[in-house]
């Protein structure tokens, strides 16, 4: 097989290739990538230190080269440009959930490049060129995640309807007249669709939606099992879920295939490894830090990105067809792990378990410490009856029972909570709320 290049038929024909055979393009498309990154003053200095030349590059030798943090980003973003303000096609920020927003320059090369991913992953999905899919995510206000929807729709010959979120009215308005057969969205708004649409006697089910690709919140576990917002979604809608985990500085996502059992790495597209807290990569199966490394990326072209993501990578093949390594769910973000009385948590742990009660309507904690360096964790709560203690003991008991720790419940109005989320005006709803260094009074 020759070099990769972005030619759809032989990117799908790649996907059942033997390990050894795919080994050598990706070494190829890593020098190429190491050549384009030490255009960026950051990376030709720190590979210049080290001795490294790119030409020489192994998948091998991945693991010598310098990681990158999101800090490294933050304190000197012009030093990672390696190309020129002229070639800058489009501008886009990162959400800036965890830390001030980061501008990610897209070269004409990284759009198509954006679109050849997508298109990868509806592919995957099973979507056709038959398709329509109604868009319920952000198009504009520098969100890279739409346009990357978009333009991969186009480039598989599928329909795009280009909704935008919110407003749950003006969506089934869509649906009616336009009929899509499926949906992409953040998965508590597309619940929020179909509980819209049931009490307007439009039965969601009818609709022939087929598949729910979701983004901005999990809907599975590290099992790989869908959590409770992932099965009511596939029973509200009656289609099937699938996951797309991506972050604009990344450049790629990985997203499902049809037996959703993890987001495929697409080999000429991305290298994915899993790391420990000492940086040493683990083997396959094992939780920890997602590092990625995407390949052919011009504009900010990143080299062993840490992403903060606590996840495991699965390398046997899968059941689809395809041999590539798929990313298991996104179990916790690495900033935002939590000790509790000796025990490790993650606040998608805590989420989770109260999707499983119909009584609440919205959460998010609020993290201090403790002065035995443990952290204290307050879980607002959104319950109609904000003063019956009996919804409030049980919420705490469900939480201790499945967690072997009792964080503080604090239950509030729904609407106070939901105001809570929505402060600072990002593109996601802030639930984590880290207090821990500010001073207790």
């Amino acid at each position: 097989m020759n070099i990769i290049t972005r030619d759809f038929a032989t990117a799908l024909k790649l996907r059942q290739a033997a390990p050894a055979e795919i080994l050598p393009l990706q070494e190829e498309l890593l020098r190429r990538h190491l050549t384009q990154a030490v255009k960026a003053p950051f990376y030709r200095e720190r590979l210049a230190a080290l001795g490294l030349q790119p030409a020489l590059a192994t998948l091998a030798g991945l693991a010598s080269l310098p990681l990158t943090s999101r800090y490294d980003l933050e304190r000197d973003p012009a030093a990672f440009l390696a190309e020129p303000p002229e070639q800058q096609a489009d501008l886009a920020l990162t959400s800036g959930s965890t830390g001030e927003p980061i501008l990610v320059p897209y070269t004409a090369g990284d759009l198509d490049r954006l679109a050849f991913n997508e298109q990868l992953n509806f592919w995957g999905a099973g979507i056709r060129a038959h398709d329509r899919i109604l868009l319920c995510v952000t198009l504009d206000r520098c969100f890279v995640a739409g346009l990357a929807y978009y333009q991969g729709l186009v480039k598989l010959g599928a329909t795009a309807i280009r909704s935008g979120p919110g407003q749950p009215a003006r969506q089934w308005e869509l649906i009616e007249r336009l009929k899509p057969t499926g949906l992409v969205g953040v998965p508590s708004f597309l619940l929020k669709m179909a509980l819209y649409g049931e009490e307007q006697g439009l039965a969601p089910r009818s609709r022939g939606i087929k598949s729910l690709v979701t983004i901005g919140e999990p809907v599975r576990r590290g099992d790989g099992s869908l959590t409770p917002l992932g099965r009511e979604l596939e029973e509200a809608w009656g289609g099937k879920v699938f996951s797309n985990h991506g972050a604009t500085e990344m450049e790629t996502a990985f997203s499902e295939c049809t037996a959703g059992c993890g987001g495929h790495v697409h080999p000429e597209l991305m290298l994915a490894e899993i790391i420990d807290e000492a940086g040493q990569v683990l083997p396959p199966g094992q939780p920890g830090e997602l590092v990625v490394t995407p390949l052919g990326v011009e504009g900010l072209p990143l080299l062993r990105f840490r992403t903060g993501d606590i996840a495991r990578l699965h390398v046997e093949p899968c059941v689809c067809g395809w041999h590539t390594p798929r990313l298991g769910a996104v179990e916790g973000r690495l900033a935002q792990r939590l000790k509790v009385s000796g025990t490790t948590l993650y606040p998608e742990m805590i989420f989770q378990l109260l999707q499983e009660l119909p009584e609440v309507t919205g959460s998010y904690l609020e993290v201090r410490s403790s002065y035995d360096l443990s952290d204290e964790i307050n879980v607002v709560v959104g319950v109609v009856n904000p003063a019956d203690q009996v919804t409030t003991a049980r919420i705490a008991e469900l939480l201790q029972a499945r967690l072997r720790v009792r964080p503080q419940v604090t239950p509030l109005d729904p609407n106070r909570v939901q105001a809570t989320m929505e402060q600072g005006g990002g593109r996601k709803l802030k639930r984590f709320f880290d207090l821990r260094g500010e001073l207790k009074k």
